[in-house]
């Protein structure tokens, strides 16, 4: 459906998240991946979205002047709240058995914010997804550190992993958001942009 509405439009999705690619080929959106080494540091005083927002706008403005009149790129950025402070990607496995330590028997939020960026106007929307672990034992978090890897993903767990299928107790909000990319938000808005 967006292929036939955006027919005329060139989208770039800037990210190398697989996640991401796949859901955009799910989404049915015809689009090119382009990507840019951008250092993802923020300001310290920011908080929740305002990280979020901040890094994907980051990252879109790194295109600064190469977008043509019919592109539309798409940035976004993924981070864990819990307790006041900022999970992002782990910085190794120690990082990463930490941080499931720390999300095991509490509720977290998952923040995502996307960047539409033409070059005309940017704008910038977030989502926030309310996550229940259950508690989780050691030689549980170690097996999915193990099998799993998932030290690309913010918080080190992947929700469609099996550490979401054994471990989480409770989501509210959306579930795609966790995973990466809050789809039904993204498509509202391409809406917009016939």
């Amino acid at each position: 459906m967006l292929n036939t509405i955006l027919q005329h439009k060139n989208i770039i999705l800037a990210s190398g998240s697989p996640r991401r690619q796949q859901f955009f080929k799910e989404m049915d959106l015809a689009f090119s991946i382009q990507l840019k080494e951008v250092e993802e540091i923020y300001p310290n005083h920011l908080k929740a979205a305002e990280i979020t927002n901040f890094l994907a706008e980051l990252k879109a403005n790194a295109f600064e002047n190469e977008l043509k009149e019919n592109d539309i790129l798409i940035t976004s950025d993924t981070i864990v709240w819990l307790d006041g402070k900022a999970l992002g990607k782990p910085k190794d496995y120690d990082d990463a058995f930490k941080m499931l330590q720390e999300l095991g028997g509490q509720t977290h939020e998952v923040i995502t914010s996307v960047c539409i960026k033409t070059s005309t106007k940017t704008e910038t929307f977030h989502c926030v997804t309310k996550v229940t672990f259950a508690t989780l034992a050691e030689e549980h978090i170690r097996y999915y550190l193990d099998q799993y890897k998932p030290f690309d993903k913010a918080g080190s767990y992947g929700i469609q992993d099996w550490i979401g299928l054994i471990g989480i107790e409770k989501i509210e909000g959306s579930y795609t958001n966790v995973v990466g990319l809050p789809t039904e938000m993204l498509f509202q808005k391409l809406m917009h942009y016939v």
